[in-house]
């Protein structure tokens, strides 16, 4: 459920981007003025912004406020610009194939993704990018890490609540004999946790608890490292519930001596629209206060206003 605030008559598209284009006049730009339109507009509407803009002024309006903005603010309102397919892409190019890699970022956009979601990840960056994902990843990560992120975008998985409990059962010993066999891990779990679909994944938790005395997750911490043990938690976490994977996730960039604006931002704007009612809630319910105000205390100035903007109410 969407946390973006849309007003009940929105004004049309023509107005809006009149008033965006007054925002650029004179010395610097009236930020305030930008955030109180572009945080309050869905994808569609956006879109048409932009083409009134560039239609009646002759510039590309994301051009435009990259020259006005600056900071955290521009990477965000620049992120936000995109539509949410193109977005995706534009996130896992630059983390792909930016000055530094961002390994992170491509394994939350891959790993948190649904199989018909994956799909259309992989049409998106084909248009955007001009090359294979699958491709792209081959090339520029290593590892057992790679291993699993291509055999979850190439591996079809079921997307319904139905599981085998027979091979839920099979499949909790062969992880537990994965862990305490080395050299099997990785084989093992790239294969189960790439083939199985979210419900299977979730039972397969709950049993492996149960057999073994531990969670699945610790047995993934235990053994496993760096990039492969996020994708591994990531695909866990995902199954188990999104809300609750990016909840911790935000808590992680905010938590600590500064801010990794970077996640806090890709996070914020890509689930804004989708899911940011929930993980709101989740967020709440594990760390005892609103994500609002963890945002409102690591964040300032025009940055601040807009990340919340697109929170939505303080709850």
């Amino acid at each position: 459920m969407s946390t973006l605030k849309v007003p009940a008559v929105a004004p049309s598209h023509r107005d809006d981007a009149m008033q965006i284009y007054r925002a650029f006049k004179g010395i610097g730009c009236d930020a305030a003025a930008i955030i109180n339109i572009i945080a309050h507009r869905d994808a569609t509407q956006r879109s048409l912004i932009e083409q009134e803009y560039e239609s009646t002024y002759g510039h590309e309006l994301r051009k435009r406020l990259s020259s006005e903005l600056t900071g955290h603010l521009k990477k965000a309102v620049l992120l936000w610009m995109h539509e949410p397919g193109e977005r995706d892409a534009f996130i896992l190019k630059k983390a792909l194939k930016g000055a530094v890699k961002d390994q992170k970022a491509v394994t939350e956009i891959v790993c948190s993704r649904t199989p018909s979601q994956i799909g259309q990840l992989k049409r998106a960056y084909f248009s955007n990018v001009g090359s294979n994902l699958e491709d792209d990843i081959e090339a520029e990560l290593s590892g057992e890490h790679k291993k699993l992120l291509l055999a979850f975008l190439t591996t079809s998985r079921y997307e319904g609540p139905e599981y085998d409990e027979t091979l839920v059962e099979e499949d909790a010993k062969a992880l537990n004999k994965a862990a305490r066999k080395f050299g099997l891990t990785g084989k093992t779990f790239i294969q189960i946790f790439s083939d199985r679909s979210r419900a299977h994944l979730c039972a397969v938790s709950d049993i492996y608890k149960t057999m073994f005395k531990k969670t699945l997750e610790k047995a993934i911490r235990d053994e496993t490292h760096k990039n492969f043990e996020y994708a591994l938690k990531t695909i866990l976490r995902c199954a188990e519930g999104p809300p609750r994977f990016y909840a911790k996730a935000l808590r992680k960039t905010m938590k600590g001596i500064g801010t990794a604006d970077t996640g806090l931002i890709r996070i914020v704007v890509t689930r804004a629209e989708v899911d940011m009612h929930y993980i709101k809630a989740e967020y709440r319910k594990k760390y005892g206060k609103t994500l609002n105000d963890a945002v409102y205390s690591d964040t300032s100035g025009h940055y601040r206003t807009f990340l919340l903007s697109l929170l939505g109410n303080n709850n």
